[in-house]
């Protein structure tokens, strides 16, 4: 056998050949159909032609090299995969004399029960409906530069970097978005996704994920100072009621730093507390639209810096139900570590029953300097509790500032408003507050704070069959541990604070 050796001119010629015959082998390169990376090209035509090429090959990728591709909106279709490059960068260019992206659905009776963006999806960077088999990769970014979001439809303007309604089969991996519009990513209906090691640094939602199943995030980071970070929703966009079901977020990190700081690597944390339309939210929310429900959900091995909390909110009319969330770590969080609510909202057709809220077991949680106006907040309905509910293994440390008066305030229901801890304003506890819940079991909880603090660590209203079982919490001198009214079957045992547990005369032979 003779070994052949090629020289460099020799293996240039071959790599020609290679290139040349690309498409058939099922790689096709953006700007061997006239795309330009100059930052100043409209490549549009070129990126769904080489879409279209490749779909009658059968599928296949379309690859973009390093450089600065603008483009409005690129169509997607089965068997094909976008593979953006080290170096990449999509840009979403901006309309011009109300031409640009392609047009928005028509609007249809359901779109009442969402905002404008949840119903609309060919407004979109990149786009897909009714497809299979289909994937983003690579290590280049998605710039949404010139996107929107002012949530109505604005002729030729694009809302979102992605979106995707009734496919399967998808997985989009490894790329950055910066400056997402609406949602860096809205997947509705989409079963069997895969969202794994992305980074999005966004203006609105990181991603949503509404009325999925089958679902698998993981390995992500997600900074949204104005909005939600990782957020499941459940809306009426597809036209009917569906679950988001079979979830599993693991191994990600949210924020709320300053808008583009993540990407660039400074992470700036100077919006201040509430400061108006510069709030650092970036938290993982269950919620708020809630028509079809959430079932079987698991959340694992998350960080949340300088952020809202983790949020669990059905509020439309369907179930919240098995949920297990572990090994979580917090510091700097504007509102409630935890926040669950069950309420009647009802943004959904007329004769939608109740929401229910059950089975839920929230483990291993480390909280460092929280806001101190909320505390925890666990919240059902009168007549419509929160039930089968386990805390465990949790530690909290507030900043600390409450107030005698603050202990004294009452907290009305606000059954029908947005789902926000500060729609109930300052709570009477620092630590818990629960209200209308049921089977409910607390043990290994401790809750401390900074500065003076005079609410107790323990707020319960209306709660039954409860078991708080090795809880610490500090507390200031003459202030209870534990504030109970309307209790039945409560048990405290080897509990801090139970010495001057404070409960109305008529409701002590419950305990």
């Amino acid at each position: 056998m003779r070994l052949k050796v090629f020289g460099s001119a020799t293996w240039l010629s071959l790599w020609f050949v290679l290139a040349a015959n690309a498409g058939t082998r099922g790689w096709y390169d953006v700007t061997e159909f006239g795309a330009k990376g100059d930052g100043l090209t409209i490549n549009t035509a070129a990126i769904n032609t080489a879409i279209e090429q490749a779909v009658k090959n059968g599928g296949g990728t379309i690859f973009f090299p390093a450089g600065n591709f603008l483009s409005y909106s690129i169509r997607l279709q089965n068997n094909i995969s976008l593979y953006l490059d080290q170096g990449a960068v999509l840009i979403a260019a901006k309309e011009v004399d109300g031409v640009g992206y392609d047009d928005p659905e028509p609007n249809t009776p359901f779109d009442a029960y969402q905002d404008f963006g949840h119903n609309h999806w060919k407004n979109s960077l990149i786009w897909g409906i009714g497809l299979h088999d289909i994937s983003i990769h690579g290590a280049g970014m998605i710039w949404g530069r010139d996107l929107t979001h002012a949530n109505r439809a604005v002729k030729g303007a694009g809302d979102k970097a992605i979106g995707l309604k009734l496919c399967r089969n998808v997985s989009i991996k490894d790329i950055s978005i910066l400056h997402g519009g609406h949602f860096g990513i809205l997947a509705t209906g989409v079963d069997n996704l895969t969202l794994s090691n992305l980074r999005i640094d966004t203006d609105c939602d990181g991603f949503d994920v509404d009325c999925c199943k089958n679902v698998r995030i993981d390995n992500c980071t997600v900074n949204s100072p104005f909005d939600d970070a990782i957020c499941l929703k459940s809306s009426l966009a597809l036209g009917y009621p569906r679950a988001t079901e079979n979830v599993t977020i693991a191994n990600c990190q949210v924020s709320g730093y300053e808008l583009g700081s993540l990407l660039d690597g400074t992470f700036k944390r100077t919006y201040k507390e509430f400061q108006p339309n510069a709030c650092p939210n970036g938290r993982i929310k269950l919620g708020t639209e809630s028509t079809g429900g959430f079932k079987n959900i698991t959340i694992a091995n998350c960080i949340f810096d300088f952020s809202f909390g983790l949020a669990l909110e059905t509020v439309d009319g369907a179930p919240l139900e098995d949920v297990s969330i572990s090994n979580l770590t917090m510091r700097e969080i504007v509102d409630c570590p935890i926040f669950i609510r069950l309420g009647a909202r009802m943004r959904a057709p007329a004769g939608t029953p109740m929401s229910t809220c059950r089975r839920i077991n929230i483990s291993n949680v480390v909280v460092h300097n929280a806001y101190h106006k909320y505390g925890c907040i666990i919240s059902g309905l009168p007549g419509h509790n929160i039930e089968d509910l386990e805390l465990s293994n949790i530690q909290i440390h507030y900043a600390g500032g409450g107030t005698k008066e603050m202990a004294n305030r009452q907290v009305e229901e606000y059954a029908k408003a947005y789902p926000e801890p500060e729609d109930f304003g300052i709570m009477p506890a620092y630590g818990f507050f629960f209200r209308h819940v049921k089977h409910l079991k607390v043990h290994d909880v401790k809750v401390a704070f900074v500065n003076d603090e005079q609410r107790p660590p323990f707020v319960l209203d209306d709660v039954e069959d409860a078991t708080f079982h090795h809880v610490a919490s500090q507390k200031a001198a003459g202030s209870p541990g534990f504030q109970l009214n309307c209790v039945k079957d409560v048990t405290l045992h080897q509990c801090q604070g139970t010495e001057d547990v404070v409960i109305p005369t008529a409701q002590k032979k419950a305990l």
